[in-house]
Order: structure tokens, then sequence, then C-alpha cells
């Protein structure tokens, strides 16, 4: 988005190229008159001064506050993950780093034709870039690469260099603690500190600090230290930059009963790499080789997926019952993504129970997390296909926390007001963009910040009830800081929720409607107690309307 501080300014934007060159040569010939006016001379007849080196006056920028808001412009066509930009010094070309897919890339639009390209493809994890002062380059720093571009050649060129640096690092550490100390003084949400004297147990902390020799330590001294605050969100990580092989997965489930060689598969996960029309491999086969490499009893099969992910990888495989063997080659996929498909899983045996135990009656949404992501499939399944189920069960186990809490509450608030019907049949109900039937609401232990936060405000605004198990009192906001050491991270707790009464959400336990716990003996045979009880309730609710 791009903001105009004056009229004039965006009106020079908005004109076309032809308009903008007749515009210049107007102003180039009103400014030659006045000079020429203000000097007392003829138009040309300025040897003299044309000889004088003057210093060009810097103009101040004019901001007019009025109608600012009719100047506010998007540029980029496509929404995507933004990095840095930076507009030419005449106005006319944009530089920006996009992420689309992947890491992110340059790329360059005319301002003035509205034209959009990709300079280069970086895939980049970050970037940032600044432009000399002439506006001739761009210099652009991102996975440790330093590049330079030309921005009459626009080609890339890598910038090396070498530098040694001597650390004392018991010093930057000792700086970091401090650094640490005074933001938390600082910035931390509740002025008294939570009743703890700051400078007191920083010195009882800060004398471990001779003691320690490496960052593992230091993160665990500064959660240590962190924690006398009492409060979530917050304490220290290390991040270690390790660089190692990444076993990739086949995107199966084994059964670890087998004895014999190879691996026994036990599931096809659904859009795994083998959950294709080509491929033959289903529950009952057996793995033999990768890539050629048998696997035994003693071998561990894992090594022989190392660096694999996105790189075809051939499978041999073993069909006890025909005893037929055949080979199908697959692209293995990251950890990462198959937790994905996991957890679409565990999603799609949720909705399945709940379709089963309520006859179809009721319907279930899983937040994964309080996000953008997560609400558009939440207000897609509720409002699409469970359009017409009479209630919904709105599941926020595991939830890690986001800023959801007040869309959550709107979306499930509705409340009935007529009926749209055309020509004598009923064709929705209004409000027709929330929902306006009865919920129900699951939690459990592992709910954190605002799936604190949201069944909270559920249950205090009388949407429906909660089932589960209580929720630790963890609801603030956090600022995550990356130290000056870069694998080192530590939170501020800097927003809290306070309610009319003056206390806070903060280490405030949320107790369920119905107390019900999901036992290790039942978890294991695939049994959601939790999700049967609420079922159970919501059907009751309705049926006792």
């Amino acid at each position: 988005m791009l903001v105009f501080m004056n009229q004039d300014a965006y009106d020079k934007f908005r004109l076309s190229k032809e308009d903008y060159e007749l515009q210049k040569e107007l102003e180039k010939e009103q400014k030659n008159t006045t000079e020429t006016k203000k000097n007392g001379k003829k138009k040309g007849d300025n040897k003299e001064k044309s000889e004088e080196k003057k210093e060009e006056k810097v103009k101040d920028i004019v901001v007019e506050l009025n109608n600012i808001e009719d100047r506010i412009v998007r540029l980029t066509p496509n929404s995507s993950d933004l990095g840095s930009a930076i507009i030419t010094k005449d106005g006319e070309t944009l530089y920006y780093l996009s992420a689309f897919e992947g890491g992110y890339d340059l790329w360059k639009m005319n301002l003035r034709k509205k034209d959009t390209k990709l300079l280069h493809k970086m895939d980049a994890g970050w970037a940032n870039m600044e432009m000399d002062k002439d506006g001739k380059n761009l210099f652009l720093l991102g996975s440790n690469t330093m590049q330079k571009m030309g921005t009459n050649s626009e080609s890339l060129k890598p910038i090396s260099y070498q530098a040694h640096v001597k650390m004392d690092l018991a010093a930057e550490r000792d700086y970091m603690f401090n650094h640490v100390y005074k933001q938390e003084q600082k910035r931390f949400y509740n002025l008294n500190m939570h009743g703890i004297d700051w400078d007191t147990m920083t010195k009882a902390y800060r004398k471990f600090l001779p003691h320690i020799n490496n960052n593992y330590d230091f993160a665990e001294l500064l959660s240590e230290y962190l924690g006398e605050l009492n409060v979530s969100h917050t304490g220290g990580r290390y991040r270690p930059r390790l660089k190692g092989d990444a076993t990739a997965t086949l995107g199966l489930l084994y059964d670890w009963n087998h004895n014999g060689k190879g691996l026994l598969i036990s599931e096809v996960v659904e859009k795994g790499p083998f959950d294709h029309a080509r491929s033959k491999v289903k529950a009952g086969d057996i793995i033999e080789k990768i890539d050629g490499q048998e696997i035994t009893p003693e071998s561990d099969y894992s090594i022989l997926l190392n660096g694999k992910a996105r790189k075809k990888t051939l499978v041999t495989l073993y069909n006890p019952q025909t005893k037929e063997r055949w080979e199908e080659v697959v692209v293995p996929i990251s950890n990462g993504a198959l937790n994905d498909l996991l957890y679409a899983r565990w999603v799609k045996q949720r909705a399945a129970d709940v379709d089963k135990w309520s006859n179809g009656r009721l319907g279930y949404v899983h937040i994964e997390s309080m996000g953008d992501d997560s609400f558009r499939s939440v207000y897609s399944d509720i409002l699409g296909k469970y359009n017409n189920r009479e209630g919904i069960v709105i599941d926020t186990r595991f939830n890690g926390g986001g800023r959801l809490h007040e869309d959550i509450e709107i979306l499930f608030s509705g409340k009935k007001y007529f009926t749209q019907v055309v020509r004598g049949r009923e064709a929705c109900d209004m409000p027709s963009r929330r929902w306006n039937k009865p919920s129900i609401m699951v939690q459990c232990e592992a709910n954190y910040s605002n799936a604190h936060g949201t069944p909270w405000v559920y249950s205090h605004q009388k949407i429906g009830k909660l089932v589960g198990m209580p929720v630790p009192g963890t609801m603030t906001s956090v600022s995550w800081e990356t130290l000056q050491d870069p694998t080192l991270v530590f939170g501020i707790p800097v927003i809290g929720y306070r309610l009319p009464d003056g206390s806070y959400l903060e280490n405030s336990q949320l107790e369920p409607d119905i107390k019900v716990a999901n036992s290790p003996e039942t978890v294991v045979k695939g049994e959601d107690t939790q999700l049967k009880a609420a079922v159970d309730e919501l059907l009751k609710e309705i049926d006792g309307k």
C-alpha cells in the first residue's frame, strides 16, 4: 500500500505516461519563467548564474491530512508475503521482495504503466534491500548472501567479503542478560511485575552468569529467571543452527509388531506419496527395499530416507497374500508435510465420529490455530457443508493460540430473526453469514494463549457449554524478541486481559461445564470420550427445546 501525503503527488501518480511527460515539461517551463523574472533577465541570459555551483535546497514535504484516507493505493497486483520494498528516486519504479511459493523473489513494477515482472528468482528464506544515495544500485541481503544490482542493468552480482571477529562470549551473555532485565521491566504488561521485586530477583540470578559457558544453559537460566514472574508466554529459547540430514517419509503407517524383514504397511496415509491412482500399495503389503537397500530387523530404515524429500525414490514391495513383488517410484515428503496430513486425518476421523454418533444431525469443526487460515476453514465448513445441520461441535483442543476470540464470538452468536422464502420454499435463515443454531465447544489441558481466551469468551457470552478438561490461565499477548545472538529468543508478555472486577485472565484457570478426561487407555483404541460427551450433551440440548 502507498499513501500520498498531498493531493498534488496523488494527481501526478494517476496521470498516464504521456500526460505526465507533458506535465513535467509544463512545470519546467514555468520554473524557467519564474527564475528569469526573479533575476531580471531574459530567458536564456543567465550564463553567469549557470557557471555558479549552487546547492539544491531540500524541499519540504507538504502533508495534507484532509482526505488522506482517499489517497491510499494498493500497488502490488497479487496477495503474497511481502518483504522490503523500495521506490526509485523518480517515483517511477517499485522494487519489492515477495514470496508466493517457497522463498522471497525480487519483483519490479512500473508504477506509471502498472506493469509487473519477476526480476530474479531468489527463493530466499528472508531478505532485505537498500538503495545507495544516488539511486543507481540496490543492495540485497538474505539467505547468507549479499548481492548488488544496478538499476540500469538489473543484473545481480554477488558481493564477497571476509571478516574475522573475536567474541568475548561471557561479556556478550552479560550484556544480553541486562537487555532482558531492562526489556521486561519496561514492557511487562503488569506494572507491579506480578508482585516480584525485579531488581532483587535480577541480582539473585546474575550471580550464576560466570558459571555459564554455553547458550543452552544460558537459555535455561533465562527461563528460570523469567519464570519467577509466574506468567505464560515467556522464558528463554535456544535454537542452534545445526546442519544435518533431514529424514524424509513415505507417508505410510507401519505395523511395529512385524518381526520379519521389511516394513509391514498398516495404512496408506491419504494424500501421501503412495495415495494416487497408479500405485498398487495397500495395507498388508511389505516394503522390502528402498533404492535397492534391503530393510532388515537389525537395520534402521530411516537412514535410507535421509535427504530424500522431494527426490524420486525407488521402493521395492511384496504382497504376502499374492506373493507378487514389484517396484514403484515415489517422491517422499518431509516430516512436517506428513504431520499436516496426519492432522487432516485426525480431523476427518473426528468429523466422521460426530456424524455417526449424531446420525448426521451435527457438524464438526476443529480450530487448528487462532489465525486467519483456521477461521476461513471453519467459516467455510459451518456455512457450507454443515449449513443444514441442527448444531455444531467446535473443537479447540491442542490449539496454541493467536487472536480469534472476537471473530469466533461473532460467528457463533447469531440469533435467527427471519427466513428467506422464494415462492413458498424456504431458502435460508437470517443471519445467513453467522451460525444461528446451537453449538458446543470442546477444550483440553493443551489449549494455550488465545485458546484459553476463546473458550472463556464463548462461555462468558453464554453462546454454549464447554466440555473437556480445565484450561490453564494463559491469556496474554507476547512479543518474542531475538537477542544479539540470533540463536537466543525470549518472550515479553506485553498485553494482559483485565476483567471489570480488576482481575486478569492470566493465571485464571478456565473450568469446563462438563468435565471429561480422555484417558490413555481409550485414546490408543481410537476413542474420543470428550467428543462423545459433547455430542451427547448438544443433542440433549437440541431435543429438549
